[in-house]
C-alpha cells in the first residue's frame, strides 16, 4: 500500500470514523531529544496542550495507544498519568506491534488514525486508515502523510489532530460551550 497526501475534506472523513489514535513517543509526543544526566537518568519534555488533548480524545470515547521504538520510564508515567493504554515499548518492528495493538483492543485497521514523524513509523502508517504526521517529521514520512499538522513534534502537534478529530466528530461546538459556560 502507498501513502500521499490527501485533499482536507478527505481527511475530515477519515478522522471522524477514527477510534482509536496512536501514537509515536519521540518526535510526535516530545520534540525528540532526549535529555540524561551522567547517571543515566532519562527526561523528556511533554507539550501539557497535548496532553489536554489526549484526555478530549478519550472524553468523547477514542481510546489513544503508543506504539514506541525505545523503552522509558518516563513514557509509561506520562501515559498512566493521561489514561493511554494500551502503550507498546520497546517496538522494533512497528508493524508488528500494530497488528498486536489492533488484536488486543479489537480495533480494525480503518478505524485507527496514526501520528509518527520517522521512516520507523511507516510500517504503521500505510496499515491506518489514515496517516498522519508533525510539521517537522522525517521528509520521507511528510511526502507520504495523509496530512501534515502546522505544529512541531513535541510542541502541540498532537493536540493540532485532537482539535481537527474533534471538528471532524462533530465535538468541538459542544465542547467549546462548556468551556464557556463553566464559572
Amino acid at each position: 500500500m502507498t501513502l500521499s497526501p490527501l485533499r482536507p475534506e478527505a481527511v475530515d472523513a477519515r478522522l471522524a470514523r477514527t477510534r482509536l489514535l496512536v501514537l509515536d513517543v519521540d518526535g510526535v509526543l516530545t520534540a525528540g531529544g532526549i535529555f540524561m544526566d551522567d547517571d543515566g537518568r532519562e527526561y523528556k519534555r511533554f507539550d501539557v496542550r497535548d496532553g489536554h488533548g489526549i484526555k478530549l480524545a478519550q472524553r468523547i470515547g477514542v481510546g489513544v495507544a503508543i506504539i514506541t521504538g525505545r523503552r522509558s520510564g518516563v513514557v509509561e508515567q506520562r501515559a498512566r498519568e493521561l489514561g493511554i493504554d494500551p502503550v507498546i515499548q520497546g517496538a522494533a518492528r512497528k508493524g508488528e506491534a500494530f497488528a498486536e495493538l489492533l488484536t488486543a483492543t479489537g480495533s480494525a485497521p480503518d478505524d485507527v488514525a496514526m501520528v509518527g514523524d520517522d521512516v520507523v513509523d511507516l510500517p504503521v502508517m500505510v496499515r491506518a486508515g489514515l496517516a498522519l504526521t508533525v510539521a517537522d517529521a522525517h521528509p520521507a514520512v511528510r511526502e507520504r502523510a495523509h496530512w501534515a499538522t502546522a505544529a512541531r513534534g513535541g510542541h502541540g502537534a498532537v493536540r493540532e489532530v485532537v482539535d481537527r478529530l474533534l471538528r471532524a466528530q462533530g465535538h468541538w461546538d459542544d465542547l467549546l460551550a462548556g468551556y464557556l459556560e463553566a464559572q
